[in-house]
């Protein structure tokens, strides 16, 4: 690799991180949601995603397409704008972690399956917002403890599809 190439690359490292740090800082956790904003493209961040779910060992139960739905009913709906110019949600699940939170408290099973998602605006074209639904992290110790890592793990995979 040349010295062009690899301080290129630096930068480009440099330039996410500080972007991520920026939206993080921003209060990326309103309305029950944790959402960081990139700069790339709208493939490249969904297998980033969906990379980062298998390579823990989960099984991607169901892609909704959100935005291809929003848009096939636009006008039956009476719908006046796009939003959207891609918009995914993957719902997944840990058995391992589903069932400490579900013995913690069996009422913890409405927070199965998880929700990740990435949209791109359809006004704002490359900017990429990857999240999470974050769990309510209620109950007693042990519950709280579940579904704090339930939270942890979704972090991370976003965080990670997020820096690509």
């Amino acid at each position: 690799m040349t010295a062009f190439a690899r301080t290129h690359r630096i930068l480009k490292g440099l330039a996410a991180s500080a972007l991520l740090l920026l939206v993080s800082a921003s209060g990326a956790m309103a309305g029950g949601t944790t959402v960081y904003k990139v700069d790339s493209a709208f493939d490249d961040v969904s297998f980033g995603l969906e990379s980062a779910i298998i390579d823990r060992g989960l099984v991607i139960d169901y892609v909704s397409h959100i935005g291809e739905m929003l848009a096939r009913t636009k006008e039956d709906v009476g719908g006046t704008r796009d939003l959207y110019s891609n918009a995914i949600a993957m719902v997944f699940c840990s058995a391992n972690l589903s069932r400490k939170m579900m013995e913690a408290d069996p009422a913890n099973i409405a927070y199965c399956p998880y929700v990740v998602f990435a949209y791109e605006m359809a006004d704002e074209p490359g900017m990429v917002h990857v999240g999470f639904r974050r769990l309510d992290e209620t109950g007693t110790n042990a519950s709280k403890a579940a579904l704090g890592e339930v939270n942890a793990l979704l972090n991370a995979i976003v965080k990670e599809a997020a820096e690509g």
